[in-house]
């Protein structure tokens, strides 16, 4: 699982918007040729190594890491800007789990996202906007056979194939608000809004819709049988404004569905953070809440691997958006809960189980550091993995190892193979090596400061490149 890149925030935070994806392809070309100018890596030459505002935006931006089935591949996304065409193009890569033989899979001027291997990894799916609205497509590993599987209307937001690949789970945005244009049709110009409850925006985006999961049977490249599983309801999964595909989980053995919803409407829906995960029987299309009684925020549920436990993210408390992130596992059978982190002083940002049914590494920042930690179901021990002046920003079960994502004050993220015994980190991606050799980058000094309270303030010193001690700055 992951969290955010600071370098894909400084990317968002400049005005950039995305924009990417496929075509028909076949054989060991990259898919999806087109005429016309595709936004890819960026040639820079940097003088005297300097970091410029021109330099920082022809980092290709990693994200989405997934390990192919058999351990052996690494699928995963990289953005690349244009500061010309104002906007990003994301497209796929694969390369070898020891960080050889790597391969673009997509040359678009479209967009590509949300990646996942399918079919024990002979195929690949992927959204892309080839067809006008993001939909569901698949490839071949060597870039050939890209395939059309959803015609959605309005397009899909993510997904997830079903264990045995049968059918799919997915959201899209319904709508559930009555606009202007809706109660007065005689005026269908009007950009008036009527506000007439809570709550009816978030951030910079009104609530005129919200997303809705969704299954679907898949039989030849079609889907089928589509049902909403919140069908008639007015509330939301994944949860706005931030929830993604992450809030959406299937049961090892496909039979069962959790999702994470708070539903509430109006003011209630506004003033609480009281969200539940929610089993979805598949079969029988039965709901039962698994965390009633539960009065914080419930979300990211994630089975065992064997289907024997479920993991997720709980804070305790209703309305307290700061409250301690836990990290929490139920026993399925019993209906008992574990608090995995109670020992454990910090949030859990992201989690993944071990293949062992016994354990789980998590991600938790302590000390402005992000790290990967292992926690022990039984003991509920939480030992770190890493460490470093670093962030880990996503983690993935390997062949023996971590496969990691990992950024710092002096580099954007890169994919790591991470030893689980000594926490050493090997690079893999090597995306921007070409740039960074070309910069010259100032020593990070952490330093704990005494405050007047008798307490310890952590800051941060980021010398200029070539530091001379006897030289005054700026």
């Amino acid at each position: 699982m992951k969290i955010k890149s600071i370098f894909m925030t400084i990317a968002i935070g400049a005005g950039l918007l995305g924009c990417s994806t496929g075509q028909e392809s076949k054989g060991d070309k990259p898919a999806g040729k087109q005429p016309g100018e595709v936004i890819g890596k960026a040639s820079v030459t940097i003088q005297d190594g300097r970091m410029t505002p021109e330099a920082l935006y022809s980092f290709g931006r990693i994200g989405d890491v997934h390990v192919s089935p058999d351990k052996s591949q690494l699928l995963y996304q990289v953005t690349y800007v244009s500061i010309k065409q104002n906007k990003t193009n994301p497209e796929l890569f694969i390369i070898a789990a020891d960080g050889s033989k790597k391969k673009q899979l997509t040359v678009t001027n479209t967009r590509e996202s949300n990646p996942q291997w399918i079919e024990n990894g002979k195929r690949i799916a992927f959204l892309s906007d080839e067809s006008g609205s993001p939909q569901i497509w698949t490839i071949h590993p060597d870039g050939g056979g890209m395939t059309q599987i959803s015609n959605v209307e309005g397009g899909i937001s993510g997904f997830r194939f079903s264990p045995d690949g049968k059918k799919i789970l997915f959201y899209k945005d319904v709508k559930v608000a009555t606009s202007a244009a809706d109660r007065y049709p005689d005026l269908p110009q009007a950009s008036g809004r009527i506000v007439d409850d809570l709550m009816y925006k978030h951030w910079d985006t009104w609530v005129e819709n919200v997303p809705h999961p969704f299954v679907a049977d898949l039989n030849k490249n079609k889907l089928s049988n589509i049902k909403d599983l919140l069908e008639g309801e007015p509330y939301e999964s994944p949860m706005l404004p931030f929830g993604g595909i992450e809030q959406l989980a299937w049961s090892p053995d496909g039979k069962t569905i959790a999702y994470t919803c708070r539903k509430k409407t109006g003011r209630e829906y506004a003033v609480s953070t009281n969200s539940d995960i929610y089993f979805y029987n598949v079969e029988t299309g039965t709901t039962t809440n698994m965390t009633e009684g539960m009065a914080g925020y419930d979300t990211n549920p994630l089975f065992s691997p064997d289907g024997r436990y479920l993991a997720w993210q709980s804070m305790e408390r209703d309305g307290y958006e700061a409250d301690k992130n836990r990290l929490l596992v139920m026993n399925l059978s019993t209906g008992e809960k574990a608090y995995i982190t109670e020992h454990f002083d910090y949030n859990t940002d992201a989690f993944i189980w071990n293949a062992d049914n016994k354990s789980l590494f998590l991600i938790a920042c302590v000390e402005a550091k992000t790290h990967i930690f292992s926690a022990d179901l039984q003991t509920k021990e939480v030992k770190p993995v890493t460490q470093g002046v670093h962030d880990y920003t996503s983690v993935a079960l390997g062949d023996g190892k971590l496969i990691a994502t990992r950024q710092s004050m002096s580099q954007p993220t890169e994919i790591y193979s991470v030893d689980i015994a000594s926490g050493n980190a090997t690079e893999l991606s090597f995306e921007n090596k070409d740039i960074l050799e070309q910069i010259k980058m100032g020593a990070v000094e952490e330093r704990w400061i005494p405050t007047t309270d008798g307490k310890k303030m952590l800051t941060w010193v980021v010398y200029p490149p070539d530091f001379d001690s006897t030289k005054t700055y700026p």
